[in-house]
């Protein structure tokens, strides 16, 4: 494998699914629908006979478990093309975005305090004073984490497990004994993975996104942790400004690709 396909299979372990399956190199996984990282073939290396029999098995296995075909390729690469030439598209209605940009950044000293520098809240003609946030990393998910990291429709088993999966940080920011932000740290070999950075709409705007990635980025170096990656579709433009004013570089991006209508059978029916 590559570089760029290296870094996606730790980030795949970052983001467990709950079945997986060996294809070759590829890797065929399923978590009852929730995310398409956790619910795609991840279609890098080799999957060790022909890239034809290869998305079979990715449809029999897919239809096997109830989801949607899909693979997760690395843009432009040798798979990519060679998906693309069987017939197989872009998955342009994936909600999340089929396109992701991969970022990484060193987890030096001044990497990892970079974060902390959050604004003051916004003066109010009334009301009580808004007390300062508090932030921390925590081995078990604190009380409010789950509400605000499961977006509308996502709270599940199978979401839990996913987002529990490995070893995991809990970030969050607390303001009056109430959950204003939170983020998710996860380590795998030398990365920290980072994801599910979310600023409940009453306290965004006042620097907490920034503070919450600092508070997960010590925290990756305090458990001795080098590098930093994280995935972020490709039209988020606030979160792509947001990482790249926090030191963080392009790695590579990804796609989503399904079959054409009508070409994805069930070989095994």
């Amino acid at each position: 494998m590559n570089a760029p396909e290296r870094l996606e299979t730790t980030c795949s372990r970052a983001w467990p699914p709950l079945v997986e399956e060996p294809l070759g190199e590829w890797s065929l996984r399923w978590a009852d629908g929730f995310t398409g990282r956790a619910n795609s073939a991840l279609a890098v290396g080799d999957a060790g006979r022909p890239i034809g029999d290869a998305l079979r098995a990715v449809c029999d296995f897919a239809h096997d478990r109830g989801i949607a075909p899909m693979v997760q390729v690395v843009r432009d690469s040798p798979n990519e093309r060679a998906i693309a030439a069987t017939g197989w598209v872009p998955a342009t209605h994936h909600g999340a975005g089929h396109e992701v940009a991969v970022f990484t950044a060193p987890l030096t000293t001044a990497a990892r305090l970079r974060g902390f520098r959050v604004a003051e809240p916004p003066a109010r003609a009334e009301g009580p004073d808004v007390t300062a946030p508090r932030f921390a990393v925590h081995d078990e998910p604190p009380p409010g984490w789950w509400e605000l990291t499961l977006r509308p429709g996502e709270d599940s088993p199978a979401a839990r497990q996913v987002l529990a999966g490995g070893k995991v940080g809990y970030g969050v920011a607390t303001v009056d004994d109430g959950v204003a932000g939170v983020v998710r740290g996860a380590l795998v070999d030398d990365w920290l993975h980072v994801g599910r950075l979310e600023v409940a709409p009453g306290f965004r705007r006042r620097g907490l996104a920034s503070a919450l990635m600092g508070a997960v980025q010590t925290w990756g170096v305090e458990h001795g942790t080098p590098h930093a990656v994280l995935q972020v579709a490709e039209g988020n433009s606030g979160a792509l400004a947001l990482y790249a004013g926090l030191g963080y570089a392009p790695h590579h991006r990804y796609r989503y690709w399904v079959p054409a209508p009508g070409s994805c059978k069930d070989s095994t029916s």
